[in-house]
């Protein structure tokens, strides 16, 4: 039986950053896949090739909706199938460039491709053969989410993955959920010339932001010809007349919407189901997510856990990442670091983007009572005025006795670019009064953050551009 220092299983951003520093601590491990290739969910069904698929559709859309007098520009062939197999060389290079070729390079680390399973506490059977450890590291992230809805198996339904592998373009498609995922697919799908349809659960198209924002992003999506429907609970599917329908009910009343492909954006489920946590003393919660301390560690002290598989707030390739390099850091020199997640930024990478960081006015009151909050439009910025892109609003949230920057969330072209500026300020604590001393380079959206830190103690309506 082979033994080491630390197993990780799972490779994936979170057990890939666990494999590179246990590498650097001269760790004897090793990393065991199974499931998707090398890479997981973010290079490879994920951030990697919806972000390029999102980024086509962007330029098709400029193309003809730039807003310049005197510019006509035409959208002259798009090939759609030549694009996703454009995306899949893209996907495929940067699987080998940045994992393969990484992990390779890892002298103190293992590689066993198999299902694992807990055969005890501290032993895992892998393709029949018993390895066991002193510390284990579970990274297996998550699958797509199939809402128990009648019909669905038998209509039939892709998930993100089998949607960013599609070669020939559906003229319809109806997407169960929005979200992050749900909202970048339909806009995506919209700009390609495809009819969609959103059904969302709950009445606000993504709650974890500011609600004013939220709503301008629904706003937006629908001008591009997207319907968007909130607060829906969706009945059962079927085939019609070669159609998927689905039948959903709005304010009591029963609907139906037909297309030629259905999508899941309804969240995630841990993949624990196969792991036999019961043996290894592993707790794991109702939805099936291991449960861990902010160490990382679960309630087996020998075996830490991070990323999707885990019940953490925030389910991102930025935060798996991190997370895999403390719990190795942990389990290995017996360290407690861990994450403040108040200081981690979100990013839904529809155009405008909308992204944050911190608390929103709803969180900041119910956890301190009390709030002062500003909302600048971008119709404020020059630089938005310079690009004709006005439509975006930044919100940001104070510490009203202190000053002190609590949250910002912003809807803008390259939000998720803005937002690390937000993510430096609250993680450093800073105020309104640094902002407002500051001298931000002119003109760039960035300005967004002094105008609105301005916006507590004037009318920025009466100042100068460079103020």
């Amino acid at each position: 039986m082979e033994r080491y220092d630390l197993i990780i299983l799972g490779g994936g951003a979170g057990g890939f950053a666990a494999a590179i520093r246990a590498n650097e601590l001269g760790t004897k491990a090793a990393l065991v896949n199974s499931g998707l290739p090398f890479g997981g969910t973010c290079v490879n069904v994920g951030c990697v090739p919806s972000k390029f698929l999102l980024w086509v559709g962007e330029i098709m859309h400029l193309a003809e909706n730039h807003g310049i007098p005197g510019l006509k520009l035409k959208l002259d062939g798009f090939d759609f199938s030549q694009v996703v197999r454009d995306e899949l060389r893209l996907v495929e290079h940067l699987r080998r460039e940045k994992y393969e070729k990484v992990l390779a390079g890892l002298d103190n680390i293992s590689v066993l491709e198999g299902e694992a399973r807990f055969a005890s506490k501290d032993t895992l059977k892998v393709n029949g053969e018993i390895i066991s450890a002193e510390k284990f590291i579970i990274a297996t992230g998550s699958t797509a989410n199939v809402p128990p809805i009648e019909g669905i198996e038998e209509t039939g339904y892709m998930t993100h993955i089998e949607a960013l592998k599609l070669t020939k373009l559906p003229k319809e498609l109806i997407i169960i959920g929005a979200g992050p995922l749900g909202l970048e697919f339909a806009q995506m799908y919209a700009r390609f010339g495809t009819k969609v349809t959103v059904l969302e659960r709950i009445p606000s198209i993504f709650p974890h932001t500011e609600a004013v924002l939220a709503a301008r992003l629904a706003e937006l999506l629908g001008k591009e010809g997207i319907v968007i429907k909130t607060g829906v609970e969706v009945i059962s599917t079927r085939i019609e007349n070669g159609k998927k329908t689905v039948s959903f009910k709005e304010q009591e009343e029963t609907k139906e919407v037909n297309a030629e492909e259905i999508l899941l954006a309804a969240g995630k489920t841990a993949n624990t189901g196969k792991l036999n946590l019961e043996t290894a003393g592993v707790k794991t919660d109702r939805r099936k997510s291991i449960v861990v301390s902010d160490f990382l560690q679960t309630s087996n002290p020998g075996i830490f856990a991070v990323g999707d598989v885990t019940n953490l707030p925030l389910r991102l390739e930025i935060t798996a990442g991190r997370e895999g390099t403390l719990a190795c850091s942990n389990a290995i020199t017996g360290a407690q670091d861990s994450i403040n997640y108040s200081t981690v930024p979100y990013t839904i990478f529809t155009d405008p983007q909308l992204a944050g960081v911190g608390y929103t006015e709803k969180e900041q009151m119910k956890q301190i009572g009390s709030c002062s909050c500003r909302t600048v439009s971008f119709e404020n910025i020059p630089k938005a005025m310079i690009q004709k892109r006005t439509e975006g609003l930044i919100k940001m949230a104070i510490h009203p006795k202190t000053n002190q920057i609590m949250g910002v969330h912003i809807l803008a072209p390259n939000a998720g670019e803005l937002v690390t500026t937000a993510m430096m300020l609250i993680k450093n604590k800073n105020t309104i009064d640094d902002l407002v001393g500051s001298t931000p380079m002119f003109p760039t959206l960035s300005e967004a953050f002094k105008l609105v830190a301005l916006s507590f103690t004037k009318d920025i309506a009466r100042l100068s551009c460079c103020t």
